[in-house]
């Protein structure tokens, strides 16, 4: 597979992101996410986490960039649709891995998996444009 030509089936190579404090909890800054689960660990832990975790919006963010960097500066993410499972924490390596779902002239579907130690962290589908076919 070439990202000029995605087809359906195609699959992705994946993309290891380790899952550090600093991500935590930067990525939930970033996104004005205050919730102390995502930045004070005794208050994760005083609500039954073990540490601190990753909020949807920076595993948002990571499934955007994961498909950018493999389709290329000019992929315009159109719909974005995920779903958290198990939390990502400190520690953790997150692993993004996708399948080419659909492809209809510029526009690409792809599914997305990110799994962790503790499972799957994210599934979902997205929907990019490609324009001129690719990166």
């Amino acid at each position: 597979m070439t990202p000029k030509e995605p087809k359906k089936g195609d699959t992705l190579p994946p993309l290891t992101i380790p899952v550090t404090r600093t991500l935590v909890i930067a990525g939930a800054l970033a996104s004005r996410d205050y919730q102390d689960v995502h930045h004070d660990p005794e208050a994760a832990r005083a609500k039954g986490a073990p540490d601190i975790f990753m909020n949807i919006l920076t595993t948002n963010g990571l499934v955007g960039r994961y498909l950018t960097d493999h389709f290329g500066p000019d992929a315009v993410l159109r719909k974005v649709a995920i779903r958290l499972g198990v939390p990502s924490h400190p520690g953790d390596e997150l692993v993004l891995n996708g399948t080419v779902g659909s492809v209809d002239g510029e526009t690409v579907v792809v599914d997305v998996v990110g799994t962790n130690r503790l499972g799957r962290h994210v599934t979902g589908t997205v929907t990019l444009d490609l324009p001129g076919g690719g990166a």
